[in-house]
């Protein structure tokens, strides 16, 4: 059987940590080209590139933060004529604080909004674009079981995460009209450094939610979303599909 990516493009944000390496790394394996970017570390981004060159697959890593509109721009063209296009977007990178809300700051709230929300429309929309000039293309957000059950994390992100699935939702009606899906994964709990931000309450209390027992690998994630944005899974569209281990709702 061939690579569910074989031959495909694909560009994940934040993709030097957690879930998003670990994306990069089984995309590359499936036989997709992998770009990414990352907002600091230069070493861990030359580890996630290696991984994905020893899959014989081409890497590109761009330093760049995911609300920089003009800069997303420009490295969408960039690959444009370095690839010729992009078929696959996974909107991965996020961020969260351990606040409750009645300590949050305005910063605090406008950081975390800025970089999960507006964040997803300065890397969706050029990418976007050129995917209706090809007519294909396939969109997976990253959002979380806690913008749909009341969990004890932190308002801000769980906010934040509910407007990823309005996002994904909407978007889905509108880009199939262009031969492009739009889906989404809501996220348990991950051994990342993300999850290690939740409340120590939370993470002691976790394994009696989750009939697992145990938090979930990043490469668990990156295994089903290879399939969410592969051409097997052609007829999914406009879903939300909660990978948690089996979380007591």
């Amino acid at each position: 059987m061939s690579l569910l990516l074989e031959g495909k493009r694909a560009f994940i944000t934040g993709g030097t940590r957690g879930i998003g390496a670990a994306l990069c790394e089984v995309f590359a394996r499936e036989g997709a080209d992998v770009a990414f970017n990352y907002n600091s570390r230069d070493d861990l981004a030359e580890q996630t590139k290696a991984k994905i060159t020893a899959h014989k697959r081409r890497a590109h890593s761009t330093k760049i933060s995911v609300v920089d509109r003009v800069g997303l721009k420009k490295l969408t063209r960039e690959l444009i004529e370095l690839w010729g296009g992009i078929d696959i977007l996974v909107n991965n990178a996020a961020i969260n604080r351990g606040d409750s809300f009645a300590t949050t700051t305005d910063r605090a709230w406008d950081e975390v909004i800025n970089t999960n929300v507006n964040g997803l429309f300065a890397v969706t929309k050029p990418i976007y674009k050129q995917m209706i000039r090809q007519r294909k293309g396939t969109i997976l957000n990253i959002t979380s079981i806690g913008a749909i059950r009341a969990l004890p994390t932190a308002v801000h992100y769980a906010t934040s995460k509910a407007a990823v699935i309005g996002f994904t939702k909407c978007l889905s009606r509108e880009a199939a009209t262009f031969g492009i899906t739009v889906n989404a994964i809501a996220a348990g709990i991950f051994d990342t450094d993300l999850a290690h931000t939740l409340p120590d309450r939370l993470l002691q209390m976790h394994e009696f939610w989750v009939a697992r027992g145990r938090l979930g690998r990043p490469e668990e994630l990156a295994e089903y979303a290879a399939f969410m944005v592969s051409d097997r899974n052609s007829y999914m569209n406009g879903e939300v599909v909660i990978v948690d281990g089996g979380a007591v709702t």
